[in-house]
């Protein structure tokens, strides 16, 4: 595998400790920084106050489902935040059920370890991470999901 051009801030949200131990090494051994939550509550707490680069997700979690929190994470984020879901559920209308709640992509337990890999470097490439959801243009401050403006820190009235 090609060396990062900058380490990723991972976040996986997995209630198997094993399974969340052996994702977060192999992560960790690809040169990413890993956070680790086991409930979907503490998990999209952690997601809305320091968003990851990408969020790999287990669904059925304790506290808030994956799908929950999915569909929380997409209403509240201030930036937008890749998902892959990580599941065992591989039926087709599990992985649209997925999709529709805002994944960005589905991987299936078992799953191979460089196709992980390789689908968070993806994810990330494709999203931008870390890009914010306002663009700033000299003074002026544009919120593309809330549709408001800025000019040296004041709101703006646009009709």
């Amino acid at each position: 595998m090609q060396p990062l051009a900058r380490a990723l801030t991972v976040l996986v949200v997995e209630d198997h400790a094993p399974l969340r131990e052996q994702i977060a090494l192999l992560l960790r051994s690809a040169g990413h920084r890993v956070d680790e939550a086991s409930d979907g509550r503490l998990a999209l707490a952690s997601a809305l106050q320091t968003p990851p680069d990408v969020l790999v997700l287990d669904l059925g979690l304790p506290g808030l489902s994956g799908l929950a929190l999915c569909r929380q994470l997409r209403e509240q984020a201030a930036q937008p935040i890749p998902v892959l879901m990580l599941t065992a559920r591989d039926t087709l209308p599990d992985k649209l059920e997925g999709f529709a709640a805002g994944a960005d992509d589905y991987l299936t337990k078992p799953f191979a370890s460089e196709e992980l890999l390789v689908r968070v470097l993806a994810l990330s490439r494709r999203a931008g991470a870390g890009l914010d959801f306002r663009l700033h243009i000299g003074s002026l401050a544009l919120d593309r999901r809330s549709r408001e403006a800025w000019r040296h820190g004041q709101r703006l009235v646009l009709p």
